[in-house]
């Protein structure tokens, strides 16, 4: 089926964002601007854990992997992305456009589950503080993140897979960005009511599992935090969490939105500016969010820059 594929449609075009001729050059530069932010960002992020001693503790360790997870992300669509603004056709091959798929899958996948490996991080440090050097071990952590990156894989396999065994006839203009699951569904001449099932289903255990793990996880948390008798205590365990809070609302909030509904429900052109938040803005926030409102990262980069 697979080989079909290649036989019938040799290389996609993607649409891009918008086709008013006058905001492809300043949508550029303005997403040129959102690369370079989430570029320096993670990746200072990355260099600031690595480089100090104070913050190789679990918590920083699974920081450190969120920023390689949104730094790979944004490499893997915006580079892209920038092309449909300067040129004419933006065409990329059959083979390149499943490829950015899985990778797209593999890190969407990824940061969903290192997210809910955070808050159970969180859940041990606030409820079960003398079991926390044994629960979050570096064993354990290596644990947790072979899990987090075999969801990561399967994932994007499922969803691959699928779309591989779809057929491409004619049309090859991709209404998106990139080669998202649902504009290629829309694109086949042969997509069936069971290759709907698969992405919903396969997404669902995707966002779903990863939110009742943070739910259950923060529920405990909050009980834990107004048992806390002290003021102090109260607001510094809620001042740790908070940073995963929004992070979470703002990954899990855009993700949800644009695949556990049915398409007709928000056209794809709606679509597109709803995955802006998960591909580019969120990966852009995650480490500002991190340093900003962290008083040990503030700290670590004071010494740095010192």
């Amino acid at each position: 089926m697979a080989a079909d594929n290649a036989s019938s449609v040799t290389e996609f075009i993607l649409a891009g964002l918008t086709d008013e001729s006058e905001l492809q050059i300043p949508l550029f530069f303005l997403f040129l601007g959102f690369y370079m932010v989430t570029v320096v960002g993670n990746l200072g992020l990355i260099t600031l854990i690595g480089l100090n001693s104070h913050l190789h503790i679990p918590m920083y360790f699974f920081l450190f992997n969120l920023s390689f997870i949104d730094f790979s992300f944004s490499t893997a669509i915006i580079p892209k992305m920038l092309m449909s603004f300067i040129s004419k056709k933006n065409i990329i091959s059959y083979a390149g456009c499943m490829t950015q798929l899985f990778f797209f899958c593999f890190f969407v996948f990824s940061e969903s589950f290192i997210l809910s490996a955070m808050a159970y991080d969180r859940y041990v440090a606030i409820c079960k503080p003398l079991l926390y050097m044994v629960t979050v071990s570096p064993r354990g952590c290596l644990l947790l993140l072979l899990g987090v990156y075999g969801m990561g894989v399967l994932g994007a396999v499922a969803h691959t897979g699928n779309i591989l065994f779809l057929t491409f006839c004619a049309d090859n203009l991709v209404n998106h960005y990139m080669c998202d699951i649902l504009p290629l569904l829309e694109l086949s001449c042969n997509s069936s009511y069971i290759n709907v099932l698969v992405v919903f289903i396969v997404v669902t255990i995707g966002i779903g599992v990863p939110i009742v793990a943070i739910f259950i996880s923060y529920g405990f948390i909050i009980s834990s935090i107004f048992h806390i008798s002290s003021t102090e205590g109260r607001s510094k365990a809620f001042s740790t969490c908070s940073s995963h809070i929004i992070a979470v609302s703002l990954f899990f909030g855009s993700g949800a939105f644009m695949y556990l509904k049915p398409p007709s429900i928000l056209p794809l052109d709606q679509g597109k500016v709803s995955s802006l938040f998960y591909t580019i803005v969120v990966p852009m926030f995650n480490p500002l969010i991190y340093s900003l409102r962290n008083k040990d990262v503030k700290v670590a980069l004071r010494k740095i820059m010192g």
